[in-house]
C-alpha cells in the first residue's frame, strides 16, 4: 500500500465557490482549528516538506487553498477556525467561506475532519462537527498528533471525542494520524482513495 501520493502542486487560493480553478476536478477537504496540523498532514501526504504552508501562528491560512494531487483531484486546505484577536469578525469571515464551499459543490467528496488527540474536543470543535453534518457530505475524523501520545492516552481518544462532540462517535468514522507515521497516512491515504472511487 502507498502511504504517500505521487505528485503534488499548488494551484491557487480562493474566497469563494465560483472562482474554484479549472479543470474542475474532484475535491478532499481538510478542515479543523487553527494548528490542528491540517498543513502538516497535507505535506505528509504529498511526500513533500513545503506544499502546504505551516506556521506556529494560529490562523494563518486564510483562504481555501487548493493543490492538484497527481493531476486527478485537488486537496483544498481550508482557514482553521478557533482563533482571531477580532474573532466575531473572523467568524463572520469563515462562515462565508465555508458557506460558499459547501453550497451544491458537486466536486466535493470527502471532509478530512481534524481534531488534536490531545485535548479534548472545543466547543468550537463540536460547533463546526454540527455544522459540517449539516451539509451531509461524507467525512472521516483524524487524530492528528498520535506520536505524541503513550498507549494510556490513546486509549482514552475515542471517550474523549463522545465526551466533546456530545455523542457517540463510529470508531470506522475516526482514523489515528501522525504526520511522521507512515502507517497511519497510508491508512488515511486509502481513506480517501475509496471516497474517490465512488
Amino acid at each position: 500500500m502507498e502511504n504517500c501520493y505521487k505528485t503534488a502542486k499548488f494551484i491557487t487560493s480562493i474566497v469563494d465557490l465560483k472562482d474554484s480553478p479549472l479543470p474542475h476536478l474532484e475535491e478532499i477537504l481538510f478542515v479543523g482549528k487553527s494548528n490542528v496540523g491540517k498543513s502538516s498532514l497535507i505535506n505528509a501526504l504529498a511526500n513533500q516538506k513545503a506544499l502546504a504552508f505551516t506556521s506556529k501562528t494560529p490562523g494563518h491560512t486564510r483562504l481555501l487553498n487548493y493543490f492538484m494531487i497527481d493531476n486527478s483531484f485537488y486537496f483544498v486546505d481550508s482557514p482553521g477556525y478557533g482563533f482571531s484577536a477580532k474573532k466575531d469578525i473572523d467568524y463572520e469571515f469563515y462562515g462565508k467561506i465555508f458557506d460558499s464551499y459547501f453550497t451544491d459543490n458537486a466536486n466535493l467528496k470527502l471532509i478530512v475532519f481534524l481534531l488534536d488527540s490531545r485535548h479534548l474536543p472545543t466547543q468550537d470543535d463540536q460547533d463546526f462537527y454540527i455544522y459540517l453534518k449539516h451539509f451531509s457530505y461524507p467525512y472521516i475524523i483524524a487524530m492528528t498528533k498520535c506520536d505524541k501520545l503513550n498507549q494510556s492516552e490513546k486509549a482514552k481518544i475515542y471517550k474523549n471525542l463522545d465526551l466533546g462532540l456530545n455523542e457517540t462517535i463510529s470508531k470506522d468514522q475516526v482514523i489515528l494520524t501522525s504526520s511522521k507515521n507512515k502507517d497511519s497516512l497510508g491508512f488515511l491515504k486509502q481513506r480517501i482513495d475509496s471516497a474517490l472511487r465512488r
